[in-house]
């Protein structure tokens, strides 16, 4: 075997592992399925960020002909470890989201009101769930101020690939 041969074998064995680590945290009964619901974290915990329509897009690879609720273990493998190798669902650089919330404050004040970022976050674009913008808020809202600092918020939000 070649050494890009084994380095491609090595990288397929540790996505195989992430994935099954990952699909069995949700795996409650321990018989390889998992409920649909879960599938969206399952693929966040891969590091993949992926819109609510990815999502139903690949939901649709890897359901059941008659959908049952639950996604068999055997059936994600093969479509997750794609995902993985083709690097799909990248994160949004650092600077493009920094630059579409410069675009939100345009007064330039390096904040948004929580006022503000719930009327974007549900009125525009794909809009958020309810469950969705409580959890974005827990996280990005300062208590004392009521706002965003976006900046912040971002550094604390951004995965790095390194």
């Amino acid at each position: 075997m070649t050494e890009d041969k084994i380095k491609e074998e090595l990288v397929l064995a540790d996505f195989h592992k992430k994935i099954k680590e990952a699909f069995e945290v949700f795996d409650h009964e321990s018989n390889n399925t998992v409920d649909v619901r879960e599938i969206g974290t399952i693929i966040r915990s891969l590091g993949c960020c992926p819109s609510e329509g990815e999502i139903h897009d690949l939901l649709a690879e890897v359901e059941e002909e008659e959908p049952t609720g639950y996604i068999r273990y055997e059936k994600f493998l093969p479509v997750m470890t794609k995902v993985l190798q083709e690097r799909r669902y990248r994160p949004i650089p650092e600077d493009v989201l920094l630059g579409a919330f410069e675009v939100l404050d345009s007064a330039k004040r390096g904040f948004l009101t929580k006022e503000e970022l719930v009327k974007y976050m549900t009125e525009e674009g794909e809009p958020f769930s309810q469950e969705e913008m409580e959890e974005m808020l827990s996280a990005a809202i300062d208590p004392g101020s009521n706002s965003v600092n976006y900046k912040e918020y971002i550094t604390m939000m951004v995965i790095d690939e390194n």
